[in-house]
């Protein structure tokens, strides 16, 4: 299916034959991914986790796409890398309360289950789970994961608590889940080395696989939050990817002050008055590389961004 009609806007399993999706608490069905085979969405613990182990049983190779929902096409884009190097692939679909410092993000984050079905389906994925919040998030649940170092600056710090509730849903997760291949984009590159971390640090056999961030044509990173944002607000995103490329040209020259590039990337950030900056940040990665960060408010919704420059 050509990526343009991928794209198209938030696509409702109405685009598909009833019979398309199959909702199951059971034991799971035939997945036999051609273009005809069904979706199987699951919403329990117990049921998912008996599916991957039937494929896995079989000889496949399990992806794992985590989402909260609200799926665009960044979302598609780990989907079908998903489905290209693996030989099932399942989405999970889970609003995550833990993560959301702010009540009123929580409430007004986007959900559409069917929509979210649609597209993983489009996209060539064979399960899609979403788990009720009991099942998740308990009322007497009393385990939190934390990981440090790399989990305590930019995000950790402008949103306390935020990793350490993506790490205990992700964490529940990758044990439900079992040996697989976890998809993540690198818009969210700070959640990345998170859960490389958690990964390396409590031993799970999952991999983690990087995916390149999904871009507007104006460069705006791809993200649930962009349908919060007013026609002017809209106009003014794409500042954040304009000023990393600013701070990317300040690194091509040769500079290896992180403070000068940081000032690059704060001079273009302060052009636009709708914007207000949280935090600027430029760092060596392993390998010789710069990756810098950005995050700001455009109007009332906050968004982040990220760029890897290599000297």
């Amino acid at each position: 299916m050509p990526r343009a009609e991928v794209d198209s806007q938030f696509a409702t399993c109405t685009d598909w034959p009833l019979d398309s999706v199959i909702a199951t608490n059971g034991t799971s069905s035939s997945r036999a991914g051609t273009p005809e085979a069904p979706l199987e969405l699951i919403e329990t613990v117990e049921t998912f986790r008996r599916a991957l182990a039937t494929e896995r049983a079989s000889g496949r190779l399990v992806g794992l796409v985590p989402t909260m929902g609200a799926l665009h096409a960044g979302h598609v884009s780990l989907i079908e890398r998903a489905v290209r190097e693996c030989d099932v692939v399942a989405v999970t679909v889970f609003v995550n309360p833990l993560q959301f410092d702010v009540a009123d993000d929580l409430d007004r984050y986007p959900r559409d289950l069917s929509a979210d079905c649609a597209r993983a389906r489009r996209a060539g994925a064979q399960m899609v789970f979403a788990p009720k919040r009991s099942e998740m998030v308990p009322q007497d649940m009393a385990t939190t994961v934390s990981v440090g170092g790399v989990g305590e600056g930019m995000e950790g710090a402008a949103r306390p608590g935020h990793f350490d509730g993506v790490a205990t849903i992700v964490t529940k997760l990758f044990a439900v889940a079992g040996p697989c291949r976890a998809y993540f984009g690198e818009k969210d590159y700070q959640q990345v080395l998170v859960m490389r971390r958690l990964v390396a640090d409590l031993g799970f056999p999952v991999d983690i696989v990087a995916c390149p961030t999904v871009r507007a044509d104006d460069g705006l990173a791809l993200s649930s939050r962009n349908g919060r944002l007013c026609p002017a607000e809209r106009a003014t995103a794409p500042v954040l990817h304009r000023a990393l490329v600013a701070g990317a040209a300040v690194v091509g020259t040769g500079e290896t002050d992180p403070a000068a590039v940081e000032a690059a990337i704060t001079e273009v950030m302060a052009q636009e008055p709708l914007a207000r900056i949280d935090y600027v940040r430029a760092g060596s990665e392993d390998g010789g590389g710069w990756r810098l960060y950005v995050a700001a408010c455009i109007g009332d919704v906050r968004l982040i961004d990220n760029l890897a420059v290599t000297p």
